[in-house]
Parts: C-alpha cells; structure tokens; sequence
C-alpha cells in the first residue's frame, strides 16, 4: 500500500481525464444495469398478455439501454486507457531521467539488462494498475452498490443467501494473489538475469565468436530460458486456477439459489419477472466478481514491479549540484587542485596533489598505468567527487558550479571511446546543438533550432573532423558524414573512434580540454597530424592531456609524472630530462622501442 500512495503522484496531471473516466463507468454500469430490470418487467407484462405494441416496445428499450451502455463503455476504455498509456510515459521518462543523473559507479553495481527489464517488462505490469485496475476495480465498486440494494428490494432471501460463498471467495482470492506475487516478483527479478546474458553476449559478440563459443553461449542461454519457462508455468498455475475456483464458489451459490428461488416463483412469493431480473442480476454480479479476482492479480503484479521499478528512482545520485547552487560566471578555464587526497570506494588512488593550471595552459600528465592520472581528471568535470575544496575552477570550488554549466564548459575525451549507432556527423556534434545535424550540398553543420542553441561553437562539423585527423577517412566513406557507425561505431577502427572522439570534444568549443590517453590507438604519422591541428585549438584553452607516449605530450607548457597517486616530477621536457629521473627513464626506453620497430 506505501508504494501505491506514492504512485499516485503520476495520476496528478491526468485526475480530471480519469474522473471523467470513471464517471463513464457509472454511466455505462447504471445502462447496462438496466437491462436485466426491463427483461424482468418484459416477462411480467408480456405474461399478462401480448401484443405488438409491447413486442416493439420492449426490445427498442433493451437496445437502446445496451447503446447507452456500449458508448459509456468506450469513453472509459478511452480515457482510462490513454491515461495509462500517458503515465506510463511520464514514468519511463522520469526513470530515464534518473539513470541519466547517476554517476558511473552506478552502473557498476547495476547491470544493463536489469535496467532495461525493469524499464520494459516492470513498467509494462506498473501500467496495469493504471488502466485494467481501475476500470475493473470501480466496475465491482459499482457493481456492488447499484445490484445489492436492487437484489434486496427484489428478495432479501435469496441475496442473502447469495452472500453464503463470499467468505470461500475472499479466502482464494487472497491465498492465490499472495502466491501470484511471490512468484511474479522472482520471475521479474529472473528475467533481469535472462536480459542482461542476452545484453552482454550481443555486445561481445566479437568475443564470443573470436574464441567459437557460440554453441557453449546458446546452451547457456537456453538453461536460462527453460528455467525462466518453468517459473512463468508455476505463476500459471496459481493464476489460471483463480477463475475457475471463484465460478465454483459463485456456482455453489448460484446453485443454492436456483433451487430455493424456483419454489418461490411457483408459490407466488416472488413473481417470474422478478425472479428472472435476479438471475439476471447474479450473473452480472458474478461477472464482476471474477473481474475483481483478474483486479487482485494485476495489483500483485503491478505492486511488485512497482517495487523493483522505485528501488531504482530512490536511489539518490551520489553526485549532483548542492541545494541552492547558482549559475557562476562563464569559466575561463583556470583549474586547481589544493592539498588533494582521494580514495575510490574506500581505496586512496590520489595523494596530496598541489598543482595549478592557469587559463590557456597546456599540462600533460605521464605514468605508469594505474598511477592516478584518469581519477585526477576526472575529478575536474565531476564525473567522480572530490573532497570540497580541494578541486577549484577559476578559483570556485566545482561544487559551487552546477554541474550542467561545469560539464557544458568541459571537452572530455575518455580512454574507452564510446560512440552511439548514429551517422559520424550526429556522433561529432552530439556535445553540441543537442546533437541534431542537417546536411546540405555534402556540408555537415549543426541544426539552428535545437533547445541548446547557446552552445553554437564556432567549428563546423568538418573543421571539428579535420582537426582531429579524420576528414580525409570520411571522404573515402560511401555515405560520407552520413555513415552510420553501427552499434558503439563498429564498423570504424579504434583509431577512428578515438578521432570521432576528439572531434566531438572540439565541436564542443570548450573553455577545458581533456585528453585522457586519446591517441593510443592510431600510428605515429597520424599522431602527428593531429596533434599539429591541436596546437591552433587549444591556443586559449586549458589543455590537460593523459599520455603513455612521451611523443604526444613533449611540448607541453607543463609535464607532471605521477606514480602511485602522486606527482613525483614536474616541468618541461627539456627540464624532466635534465632531471634525470623517472621521465627521463620513460623517454629513454619508448627511443629504444621506437628505434626497435624501426629496424624490423
């Protein structure tokens, strides 16, 4: 019952549709209760004698009480529905929203496929409640307070002895609806299991096929599915055995009163016409009746995706803007980190970083793997939290920036590049103009009407993919700008995503520029290429680049080598190489290596 009361925020926006929706139900109900009353003044009157003027009379009445009834019928399937359909549509955004906001450390503890299940399947059964639940639950509300006092007036006797099989009614119902959701929960939190195999193996499918695990994958695959089978059948059970037992219970009943209430029409203690109403009436009634036993098992369903569904809009993001942040000033680019000691999940990684970056610069931070270098920029666009104060932009804390202007100031060229299954052109300007690109005479540009129409850059498209190295590839592709990249660019090489990446990172005409080891994959011409095109880029950006290669960062303003979470050297290259230290040793051995490669 606490989840429905906090359900029923969704229906706020839509009360009047559903109100109105409801009132249709008494409408229709108060025609289609009709019915049975002017059958059972038919049999009366016409058993005093016939004539045609009742043989017209009669059927035009039934019929237009069953019209009433149908037109009712579909106003309230319409707008019930409809409002379903909308709050179902409220609440996948909402969810969406939600996910959107967490930090990745999330999504490290929550897989994919149950996300996905718990916004499909679990959204799909919350939805029931919406619509069905209503509909039928008000119909037997209504049901029950037009026919009883009609059943009363028409023979207290029989109706009382109607209600005998009540109590075996509310007895199965309430058994089997707790049985139903019992199981319905595990079966939702199982097919979760069976989404995210099915979510992993078709994103590894490379993998998979790589090492011929095809065959072992599907039998695993179909151990999950016979066994998600098997639950679903045992839910079956318990379902499919609700109707029949409640037509059991209601017969019993019906059976008790077929057989006192014909008696009573012989004697005369009621008339036929009303003793056919009754029946009539009984059978409307035990229609409604087993509709409230479909009422309890869609209540079980909806309620425990329900759960399933708020476990996840109640988790709060563990980063997000803190209460009664402003809009700051626009960033220059200035970055600090002051006395800065950060541990990840309980694990210090950064240990008493000082270092200050003023607008413009270009830092550039080496080191063995694991030494820091990702979690220390990564704390500049919040994408994990520092400790306050100890990470400032422009002299502010970045906390007291909102996160949206903070990230919006920011250029961010992740290690694992990540492209979506969309044109190359919509991939380069997803950080821009909400991603939205028309293309005319061959020419990419971003779209004028988008929502995010302050971020215009100065770069086009294609300024943004000649800088990046990766204009003339483009020019070989069959579709150009508008070559679909498949799923998570697929069909691209690895270096070609990292220069999707870093094209994207410059159309964005950020204040901050971040490379996080963004250059691993392609070969050392193109390196140099692109990082020529750079230099007139990030002339009045701040610049932090995350290399392995010596190549890639020698001419830096600032170079800081980082081993075990600290800056253990920092200055130019030709300074780190007087130093004789740990860069000099890095340099050293990537000359060896390259010298190497070139002899083969």
């Amino acid at each position: 019952m606490e989840q429905l009361r906090g359900f029923a925020r969704y229906f706020a926006p839509y009360k009047w549709t559903i109100l109105i929706g409801i009132s249709c139900i008494l409408v229709s109900m108060s025609f289609g209760l009709l019915v049975p009353y002017l059958v059972g003044m038919a049999v009366d009157d016409l058993g005093s004698g016939i004539t045609w003027g009742k043989i017209i009379y009669y059927p035009l009445v039934i019929l237009a009480a069953n019209f009433g009834s149908g037109i009712f019928l579909f106003l309230q399937r319409r707008l019930l529905i409809n409002a379903s359909r909308h709050i179902e549509f409220d609440m996948r955004e909402l969810f969406y929203e939600r996910l959107s906001d967490q930090p990745a450390e999330f999504f490290h503890n929550n897989r994919i496929g149950d996300l996905m299940s718990r916004a499909t399947n679990d959204l799909a059964a919350v939805r029931q409640i919406v619509g069905p639940m209503i509909l039928y639950s008000f119909q037997a509300i209504f049901a029950l307070l037009i026919v009883l006092p009609i059943l009363l007036n028409l023979s207290v006797k029989l109706t009382l002895l109607m209600l005998i099989p009540l109590p075996l009614v509310s007895l199965t119902v309430k058994y089997l609806g707790e049985q139903v959701h019992r199981r319905f929960e595990k079966i939702q939190e199982f097919f979760s299991d069976i989404t995210a195999r099915a979510q992993e193996n078709l994103s590894g499918v490379r993998v998979v096929r790589a090492y011929a695990q095809e065959e072992s994958e599907i039998e695993q695959f179909q151990v999950l599915n016979r066994e998600y089978a098997a639950k679903n059948l045992q839910l079956v059970k318990f379902a499919a055995a609700t109707r029949p037992l409640l037509f059991f219970f209601i017969g019993l009943g019906f059976v008790v009163i077929v057989a006192v209430g014909v008696p009573m029409a012989v004697n005369g203690e009621i008339t036929a016409g009303n003793f056919t109403s009754f029946i009539l009436y009984l059978q409307r009634m035990i229609w409604y009746l087993i509709a409230l036993g479909y009422v309890v098992n869609l209540y079980q369903r909806g309620t425990a995706s329900l759960k399933r569904f708020n476990s996840i809009l109640e988790t709060e993001p563990t980063i997000k803007d803190i209460p009664g942040v402003n809009q700051q000033p626009p960033i220059i680019g200035e970055i600090e980190f002051k006395d800065l000691t950060f541990a990840y999940n309980g694990k210090p990684v950064l240990h008493d970083i000082d270092l200050k970056i003023e607008q413009g610069k270009t830092v550039a931070l080496v080191g063995k793997t694991g030494s820091g270098k990702s979690t220390l920029v990564s704390l500049i666009p919040r994408l994990l939290d520092a400790p306050d104060g100890n990470v400032l932009v422009d002299g502010k804390p970045v906390r007291d920036y909102p996160i949206e202007q903070l990230r919006r100031s920011i250029g961010f060229v992740p290690q694992e590049t990540f492209l979506f299954s969309d044109t190359l052109a919509n991939n380069i300007a997803f950080g821009v103009e909400n991603g939205n690109v028309k293309t005319e005479n061959g020419k990419a540009e971003a779209n004028d009407n988008s929502q995010f129409s302050f971020l215009r850059s100065q770069f086009s498209i294609e300024d943004a993919a000649r800088v990046a190295g990766l204009a003339d590839d483009i020019q070989d592709f069959p579709n150009k700008y508008e070559q679909l990249v498949g799923e998570r660019g697929i069909t691209l090489s690895g270096g070609q995503k990292q220069r999707t990446a870093i094209a994207r990172a410059v159309m964005r005409d950020p204040r901050i520029l971040i490379l996080d080891d963004s250059l691993s994959a392609v070969d050392t011409y193109t390196e140099e290429k692109i990082l020529h095109n750079l230099r007139d880029v990030r002339e009045g950006r701040t610049t932090l680049v995350v290399s392995h290669r010596i190549s890639t960062i020698r001419d830096a303003d600032l170079i800081c080598v980082m081993a075990d979470g600290r800056i253990i050297e920092r200055g130019t290259h030709d300074e780190l190489l007087a130093l004789d230290g740990e860069y000099a040793d890095l340099y050293e051995r990537q000359r060896l290596e390259d010298e190497l490669e070139s002899t083969d």
